[in-house]
């Protein structure tokens, strides 16, 4: 058991490493295009649907987070919340839900998405994105390139989500999700997808908040409410900026 621990951690680190290396002027074209929002008050969204959801709603509402950072609440889709679990699947497969959720906010031409898929192949992603860059919105994509050619997709159009973005962030996880295997178990296991993808999505924001600050920017950030005066300094700039948070009613 100590033995798949540690591989676990040493693949968890080796990975990250390797992202770092390899996705860095890719972080920091997605970064340039956030701290751009950020500067001009355009609206931002975060998307993801199942496990994805995660690193979406990791850079939403957080202490050393940006304030108009909004998570597109897409029913079903936030984590493993629905039940019977598998539904959260198939819903995934429904063409529709998620463009009708995007048309319902204020989202307009030149907003920034960042939608988050490990497979980039089924269809509420796919058509998420395309239908977001249809509309003018600037799309950030956060999947891994492994999948396209290995698996085939699941929207009608063949296309992958990594086809209908602006910029893409390549997690580099391996088809299947999993990084460590024994001779008793009969798939692999150990993902480290949540833990690559949060990591990417954290790195964008934090290059971002310092395009914003070498520039002069003082970047809107949050403060932990479990400090003295963090729920006061949170309130005053969720009011500054009422205008472009849909989390806040």
């Amino acid at each position: 058991m100590d033995d798949l621990v540690g591989q676990y951690f040493d693949t968890a680190v080796a990975h990250l490493q390797r992202v770092r290396t390899e996705e860095a002027e890719n972080v920091a074209r997605a970064a340039r295009l956030l701290a751009d929002a950020v500067t001009e008050r355009r609206r931002v969204f975060t998307f993801g649907a199942g496990h994805s959801a995660l690193a979406a709603q990791d850079v939403v509402y957080r202490a050393g987070g940006l304030v108009p950072v909004n998570l597109l609440n897409v029913p079903g889709m936030a984590g493993v919340t629905v039940m019977p679990a598998p539904l959260g699947s198939a819903l995934e497969r429904v063409s529709g839900l998620a463009t009708a959720a995007l048309d319902l906010t204020p989202a307009r031409a030149g907003d920034l998405l960042f939608v988050v898929s490990l497979s980039g192949r089924q269809v509420m992603p796919v058509e998420l994105a395309a239908h977001a860059r249809a509309r003018g919105l600037h799309v950030v994509g956060l999947t891994s390139l492994a999948y396209p050619g290995r698996v085939s997709s699941q929207h009608p159009s063949g296309s992958f989500l990594k086809d209908h973005c602006d910029v893409v962030l390549d997690s580099k996880i391996a088809v299947g999700d999993g990084e460590l295997g024994h001779p008793g178990a009969d798939t692999a296991f150990g993902s480290v997808s949540t833990i690559v993808t949060s990591a990417l999505m954290q790195a964008v924001v934090v290059a971002a908040i310092g395009l914003l600050a070498d520039a002069g920017h003082t970047p809107p950030l949050f403060r932990s409410g479990n400090v003295d005066g963090g729920t006061e300094w949170n309130a005053r700039l969720m009011a500054e900026h009422a205008d472009r948070i849909f989390y806040a009613y």
